[in-house]
This record gives C-alpha cells, structure tokens and sequence, in this order.
C-alpha cells in the first residue's frame, strides 16, 4: 500500500471536481488512495482529475467502486502535475494516501507479468508516458476473478445502513436430504441485524419428522397463489437450504427495496466463485436467472404480478424475474455478496421449457436451449420489415468488395437494400465495382467527397434509407453466417429496444465486441477483447442476447423511427469517436435500450481501413474524449451493466 503520506481535501470552484487533493510530501509519483463509501445501490466511482501546463487538456482517471465498503487505486502523478480534483459522491471518504517507489511498482510488474515489465520499459524509454502508465498499472493494480476471497478481505466493511421497521418473512425452499443444510441456514437467520418476522421452510416433499422450531415447515403446494407466500408480513426473502446470509443481508435488501418491488444481492456461488452480477438486466434475467438469490419482494409486488396457481417449486425463482419483467418492475440491486448459495438458479435444459410454458404473451419470445445457454427467439413482425444496410466506405476495393457480397448475396434475409455512401474514392478499381453495383436494384451509392466526418456519412446514409429497420455496417466487416441480419431485426423491432449490436470477431477468431462498457479505459470500451471466441464471460452472459450501455456502430440495427427521434448521430460534437456510444446513451435517456446478442456474428477488421490515431488524429481524438466525458461524466461513473467492483484498467473482468 506504499508509506503513508500527509493530505487534505479542500473544496475546489468546480460544481463537478468540487474536492481538491493537496499533497504537501509527496506532489508526484505513484501513489495508492484508500477511500471508503457507504453506497451499495448504484454506487458511482470516484473520478481524480489531473490538471497540468495551461496548454494541455485535463487527466481524468475513474477509480474503482467501493461497493464491498472501501477501496484503492494505484496511479501515477506526472511531474508537471499543477492541481488534483476529486469527483467524488456526498458518502466518499478519502482514509489513507500511500507513497510508492517507482522501482517497488516496477518490480511488482516483474515478478507478475515479466514480458509486461520489457514492455512498460519499452514504453518508458520511448517516452510513452500513457502505455507506460497503462502497462503498470494493468499488471499492478488489477487481480482475477479467480482470486475474489483475497481481494475482498481488504475491502469489505461495514456500510451506513438506514434502519428500517420493514416486516419481512423468508421462504426457504428445501428438497428432500436437505435436512442437515437446515441449521447452518436458520443460524445465518436468527444472527440477522434486521430479524426477520417469520420463518417458513417449505419442502418439495413431506416435512422432516422432527423438524428445527425455529421454523414453520410445510409442504409444497403447487396450487397455491401468491397470498400463501407472504401471510402477515410486508416483504418476502426468498432462500434455498444451505444459502448462508450475511448478517446484514436482509438490513441491506430492506433498505434497497425503499421505492422498489424487488431487490437482489450479489453472492457467492456452490463453487465459491464470485456472482457479481449487474444492475437490473431484463433480457439477461430471463436467460439466465442471474438475479437469484438473496432476493426481497414486496408484498404488492407479489400479489399483483405472480401467477396462480405458483407451479413447482422448483421454478419459483424463475416465476419472480418472469413477473419483474412482465410488471416492469422497479428493481434495485445491491452490489455485495449477501449470501453464500448453496445451488445456481435453474439449470438451462430445465429453464427453457419453463419460460415456454410460463411466457404466454403474444410478444413474448421462445426459448431455446443451444450451446447449453438458453437463447430467446423474439418473433419477427409478419410480413417482414425492409432493412436499409448504410455502409460508409472510401477507396479498399478488398474490403467493399467482400462486405457487399455477404450483405447482397450471404444474407437470408430478402426484403432488405445496400447503400454506400463513399467518402471520395479515386481507386478506379472500385469505381468500376460501383457502377456493377448500380446494376443490382437492391444498391444505391452516394459520392460525398467531403472531409473525413463518420457521423456525417452515417446521417446521410439513413436519410437516403426507405426501411423501417436501419443497419449500419462498417466497409471491414465481413458476414460469417446468413442469419445474422434476421436474428438483429429480431431484437430491433421490439418497442423497448433502441440500438442493437452484434458479435464481432477478429480475423484470428478472437472477439473484437461484445458490447460497450462505458467508463472502459477511462471513457468507453469493448469488453473481453482479444479473449477466445467462444468465451463465456462472468455469469455465463457472452452466450446470451443481454442489455449493454452500448454497442458498436460497426454493426448496429435500429428502427429508422427511433434514429430520428433522438436525431441520429452527433456529427458536431463526435465527428469520428464515440459517435456510436453517444447514440446509444441518448435512445437510453430516451427510454430505449441497447442489446448485444450473439445471434448475429460477424468478422470486423477493425479500422483497418483507417489506421491508428497519432499526431493531429490524436489530437482529435482527445478532444472528442474530452466531449464524451463531460457529457456522460455519470454513465462513466456507474455503468448500470458492469459491476463496480471489476476493473476498468484492463478489458477484461478483473478485480480492482
């Protein structure tokens, strides 16, 4: 944690780095904040922001989330560092400030990743002060998911919890041979700081002949309806035999379910590997049961939403996420381990015949089991929408080339139209591949050679566009299988769905995105990139379509109607960066949100048309960062889709 250094904390003229970080001995070099915050709903990340010469634009760093109570943050302060400012929420306190060797960081890199070591040398003999920085800290200041019980045991702390006189009663599920899990269960009850009201154990089967009396036990009736659940209490926990509370599990879920209908609480699964789950994901809850267990239910909220008859017992927790969606419940989600588990939600080969037989809407989708994961197949509007393909391009006659095969002639989809809008090409080869295109009735090409705007291309492809559903695909994408663009349509045609996104893979099979984090790298980034493939991503989710912040302009579907209701793309203020991002978080402030599924997979190259960003480009691109932050400094903060506990210093689902 390094040697201990003096600070303060002084307010700053800033309405949003409103706290201004003094270090009297220690002004630069690498340091390690340890700060607490008592928020366990939707907690915001602190942001430290560097300000250095009057000529270059602000460092923003967002540092991880002390959802598990405290937290710390390794960085380095460069030597031409004039101020540093805190963004930072009313529960935030800043405890400790550690002074660091930068021949302690260094070797700290060595001993964990050797080749990063040469590389942050590299980096720093080049003078890349950011790659430097970056490499460091991603070896140093990050831990894996594997190693979750080490990393929380400096981190968790009690939490400001506002008492409540909420009368709660807990159902605890239990099969047969289940008996000897019983007392370990009720123990965790009976230490609860909020004591529940009642206990009720209800057996899949007949009660035990000599059953715990701290407990009410009865057999399960599948006839039964909701009423039976709750009897003279205001809320439901529900458990399974063997789940194990923390002791201030139910105080927590009572204080999250204020102005809720259910609350749920991340746990520690039969494997003893973390569930960090998200916040409230609809699309995800019915796939795959991720909110299970510790949950809190209100009383309205069951009475109101839950079937009767309840059906086995075995498919009540799936009973209580098909009902929150259904409802369009207010849900909340505390972001601690509540519980050790004793069993993962319903199993998928059991969990897509239930949806089927329980999703009984003429909107509702079907439910499939491939791959082991449960897939939800949304039904297709009759007859088909036309799909308008927007495909901004400029010369690369490889590239357009094989995009405009695969849409025009390796898609299933029928009712569909291309249209190019071209930046200025001047290869001649590809001129003359458009005036072929133009022989197809399905094409249409616009020639902007204006400079280089991404959005602006974007724009004006779609209001050329006769569909109703919008695609818009990168010139360096190539499709992989003939329904990609059907199951898309799929998605984007649901009411609640704005933008849609796809997956895409690197040529070498990799995966390239997988949906948006925003906050990623510090403004916005893929997650899991570089990864396998097939890799299934925490909680089983790169398997399943799922609700992200955001995804990918590369291959992004979206009813025209919804493009332009919130005005397409920022062509002003994101000319080429987080043009894409920025849309998505505007259909979502709108009431849309965007989806990722896997359904749709596609090869992207990325930016092979472009090349990277250096000297005046970067320049650009900073500035159009700088944008992004300031207009969405609260998404960076909290991405309702990724847990606050994993890193945002590397792409991957580390702890920080």
């Amino acid at each position: 944690m390094g040697r201990a250094t003096r600070f303060r904390l002084e307010p700053a003229d800033d309405p949003a780095f409103d706290r201004r970080l003094v270090l009297p001995d220690h002004p630069t070099g690498w340091i390690v904040l340890s700060y607490r915050d008592g928020t366990v709903v939707a907690p915001r990340r602190p942001i430290l922001r560097i300000l250095r010469g009057p000529d270059e634009a602000p460092q923003d760093f967002v540092l991880p989330g002390a959802s598990l109570g405290a937290a710390h943050w390794l960085g380095l302060i460069p030597p031409d560092a004039r101020e540093i400012r805190l963004c930072a929420g009313p529960a935030f306190s800043l405890e400790r400030v550690g002074a660091r060797r930068e021949v302690g960081v260094l070797m700290q890199c060595l001993l964990r990743r050797p080749w990063r070591f040469v590389g942050a040398l590299y980096e720093r003999a080049r003078g890349s002060e950011r790659r430097y920085r970056d490499t460091l800290r991603g070896t140093c200041a990050v831990t894996p998911l594997a190693r979750f019980d080490g990393w929380a045991a400096g981190r968790t702390g009690p939490v400001p919890i506002a008492p409540t006189r909420l009368r709660i009663g807990c159902l605890v599920l239990a099969r047969p041979g289940e008996t000897a899990l019983l007392a370990a269960t009720l123990d965790a009850l009976a230490a609860q700081t909020h004591r529940p009201e009642a206990i009720c154990v209800t057996w899949d089967g007949v009660p035990p002949a000599t059953p715990d009396t701290r407990a009410i036990h009865r057999s399960w009736d599948e006839q039964a309806g909701p009423e039976d659940l709750v009897a003279d209490t205001e809320a439901l926990c529900l458990l399974r035999l063997g789940d194990i509370p923390e002791p201030d599990a139910l105080a927590l879920l009572a204080q999250a379910l204020q102005g809720a209908d259910l609350a749920y609480g991340d746990a520690i699964g039969p494997d003893g590997r973390p569930r960090l789950k998200p916040d409230w994901s609809p699309d995800l809850a019915l796939a795959t049961g991720y909110p299970g267990r510790p949950l809190l239910a209100s009383r309205p909220f069951l009475a109101a939403s839950l079937p009767t008859p309840l059906g086995p017992m075995a498919q009540m927790e799936l009973a209580l996420e098909i009902a929150a969606v259904s409802a369009r419940a207010r849900v909340a989600h505390v972001a601690r381990p509540l519980a050790r588990v004793a069993a993962d939600p319903l199993d998928p080969s059991s969990r897509a015949p239930a949806l089927n037989t329980r999703l009984k809407a003429p909107d509702a989708p079907a439910a499939a089991l491939r791959n082991g994961a449960v897939r939800l197949l949304w039904p297709l509007p009759d007859p088909a929408p036309m799909v308008s393909v927007v495909i901004p391009s400029r010369d690369r006659l490889d590239l357009i080339t094989r995009v405009c095969r695969g849409v025009l002639h390796e898609t299933a989809y029928a009712p569909l139209e291309l249209i190019i809008v071209d930046n200025g090409s001047t290869d001649p080869a590809v001129l003359a591949h458009y005036e072929t295109l133009r022989r197809d009735p399905r094409v249409r090409i616009r020639i902007d050679p204006q400079p280089f705007n991404f959005a602006a291309m974007v724009n004006d492809g779609v209001a050329l566009a006769s569909g109703s559903v919008v695609v818009l695909l990168n010139n360096d994408v190539a499709v992989l299988e003939s329904g990609w663009l059907e199951a898309m349509v799929r998605q984007a045609c649901r009411p609640e769905v704005g933008a849609v996104g796809a997956k895409l893979l690197y040529g070498d099979g990799t995966l390239q995105h997988a949906g948006v984090v925003v906050g990623l790298g510090g403004r916005a980034g893929h997650i899991l990139r570089r990864r396998p493939g097939d890799i299934p991503g925490h909680l089983g989710r790169l398997h399943v379509a799922h609700e992200v912040a955001a995804v990918t302009a590369a291959c992004l579907a979206v009813s025209r109607e919804k493009y332009e209701a919130v005005r397409g793309f920022d062509a002003k203020s994101f000319p080429v960066d987080f043009n894409d991002v920025d849309f998505c978080l505007r259909l979502r402030a709108a009431g849309w949100k965007s989806v990722w599924t896997p359904d749709a997979t596609l090869a992207h190259l990325e930016s092979v048309s472009r090349g990277p960003s250096i000297g005046p480009e970067r320049a650009r691109f900073e500035r159009e960062a700088a944008r992004f932050s300031e207009r969405w400094r609260a998404v960076i903060r909290h991405d309702p889709f990724y847990h606050p506990a994993l890193s945002l210093t590397t792409f991957g689902e580390d702890l920080e």
